[in-house]
């Protein structure tokens, strides 16, 4: 049995028990012999019951959940939906034990730093729980607090996910996925859950840049300010907004301009949330309902920016590349652009990716982005994209989810969305980001060099080429796909033409033999020749008969 199921540590062990109790026959059989190479696909539990087994062993296990439920790539949607429900059910810590931990990790006395604070929690969570202070100029703060001894539990965990991960590996959709590498990035971005001002740095970008979003009005949308005097590893303290969850504003707002009030808000939040897919690259990953508040003063607030996203330019431009193809259900243009964003783990059959995309496109031919759920389509062009061995980047998923989660409570705020007229103020600027990038000068200045460079090496390349054309050295690799199988069977016909060659004249001697005054040798001989070349030619017909040919 594997080394998970021998160990002696009671983790290990409260591990394998949560598993197994849980019914989960393919675990266990994998546990137990080790090796599970004939199986093409795990057999994971119903989408409940997998939710269940999370939930059962812990906060960790918990945060995986999580983080699996941002890869549509890799799970259906109903394993998507279950476990992007997942949430950790962990009462919070004695005030008496968070203030003591507060005063051995704050960088100053917490009398010196706040006026008032409360030391019972607002809110707990696996990782942290929340208390709300007063700095010592009046202003409301929230501080999030590590639980104490966290961290070793949360190393201990990752190092069994991923000696999970690599029994796994040993299948074919261990294989297919790399699971390690998934359980390594999960490990990564727990460990960076465990610095707060890892989340601090990426709440201060955001904010600065729904700021500075040409596309919004910055006092409408907000993101909470840092205090980093305040803030350390353990301990991030931030504006405290008071609001509530971004669904209830229509009880906030009274009468018809409640409406009203909830299509200006969806329209700050999809413009928003664009600007950071497209143009910034930098994006909140999990913008669910819980996370974006409607604050009494009738701002919207980002929170909870622990999960980001980033893309690189060229992944931004595929990606709207790849938008635009499926609006234009262009299933062509939509396979090629998969193969720019995506890594092949298997032979990929480009007929076949472009027939099934043109299938799936096919479904919503003629609809317009009003009518069309936009995240549905790029989560199915993903998992059409799996089933041809394609395996996607993990920001393309995180932008997946993402976009989810956005469209989602877009369109329950607003049930009329109409993306088209949402996006249209953007176009413009999409255009110059796609054409110039960010900086235009940058890019001119960088096209200008190139072309120098093209001017200055093409005539001595040009001048090379005609030397060795000249001189009759030049020599040229061409590379024929089929041409091996082609070579392998002239080289069978050959082989089997002179074969036969050999056995006519075998046949032709022993008849000249047989022909001639014979002496009891000879005749011997003429026999045993005549024999064998009647084998050998059953033989070749034989072998020419099994391989089809004949005709």
């Amino acid at each position: 049995m594997f080394e998970l199921a021998r160990s002696s540590s009671s983790r290990e062990g409260e591990i394998l028990e949560v598993l197994l109790s849980n019914g989960w026959e393919y675990m266990r059989q994998l546990l137990s012999s080790g090796d599970d190479d004939s199986r093409e696909e795990p057999e994971l539990p119903p989408p409940a019951v997998l939710r269940n087994v999370l939930t059962d062993l812990g906060p960790v296990y918990v945060k995986l959940g999580q983080l699996l439920s941002t890869r549509p790539d890799l799970l259906p949607s109903d394993y998507i939906d279950a476990l992007s429900t997942l949430q950790s059910s962990v009462p919070a810590l004695p005030a008496r034990e968070i203030e003591t931990f507060i005063r051995q990790e704050l960088p100053i006395a917490p009398e010196s730093a706040f006026s008032e604070i409360n030391y019972e929690a607002i809110a707990a969570g696996s990782i942290a729980q929340t208390h709300r202070a007063t700095l010592a100029n009046g202003k409301a703060v929230a501080v999030k607090v590590q639980r104490p001894g966290i961290g070793p539990t949360v190393h201990q965990d990752i190092a069994l996910i991923r000696r999970i991960a690599q029994l796994v590996a040993r299948t074919q959709f261990g294989k297919r996925f790399d699971v390690v590498a998934l359980a390594d990035e999960f490990g990564r971005s727990l460990r960076a859950e465990l610095d707060f001002t890892q989340e601090a740095s990426y709440t201060d970008q955001l904010r600065k840049n729904v700021d500075a979003c040409p596309w919004t009005d910055s006092q409408r949308i907000t993101v909470p300010e840092i205090y980093w005097k305040l803030t350390t590893q353990k301990i991030l303290v931030m504006d405290w907004l008071e609001g509530q969850p971004i669904l209830t504003v229509g009880s906030l707002v009274d009468g018809g301009d409640g409406r009203k009030e909830a299509e200006a808000i969806t329209t700050q939040l999809v413009r928003a949330f664009m600007h950071q897919y497209l143009i910034d690259g930098f994006f909140h990953a999990d913008p669910h309902p819980g996370n974006i508040f409607y604050l009494r003063d009738g701002r919207v607030a980002i929170l909870d920016c622990g999960m980001v996203g980033m893309m690189d330019n060229r992944t931004r431009g595929v990606l709207t590349e790849l938008i635009l193809a499926i609006l234009e259900t262009d299933p062509k243009r939509c396979s090629q652009i998969a193969l720019e964003l995506a890594d092949p783990v298997g032979p990929v059959d480009l007929a076949q990716l472009e027939t099934d995309y043109g299938r799936l496109l096919r479904q919503y031919y003629s609809l317009t982005l009003s009518e069309l759920d936009t995240s549905e389509v790029i989560q199915q062009v993903l998992q059409t994209g799996v089933r041809n061995n394609l395996r996607w980047p993990g920001n393309i998923g995180l932008f997946a989810k993402s976009l989810a989660n956005l469209e989602g409570s877009a369109r329950q705020l607003n049930p009329d969305l109409d993306f088209e007229k949402e996006l249209q103020p953007l176009f413009g600027d999409l255009l110059q980001n796609q054409i110039l990038g960010e900086s235009p000068l940058q890019a001119i200045l960088q096209t200008a060099l190139e072309f120098k460079n093209l001017s200055l090496t093409s005539p001595r390349q040009f001048g090379f080429l005609l030397d060795r054309l000249t001189s009759e050295n030049l020599s040229f690799n061409v590379t024929i796909g089929g041409i091996d199988s082609l070579r392998r069977s002239i080289e069978r016909a050959a082989n089997r033409r002179t074969f036969g060659t050999v056995l006519s004249a075998m046949i032709i001697g022993t008849a000249i033999l047989a022909s001639t005054q014979p002496r009891a040798q000879v005749q011997i001989l003429s026999d045993v020749l005549f024999v064998a070349a009647a084998v050998l030619a059953l033989w070749l017909l034989v072998s020419i008969l099994r391989s089809g040919t004949l005709r």
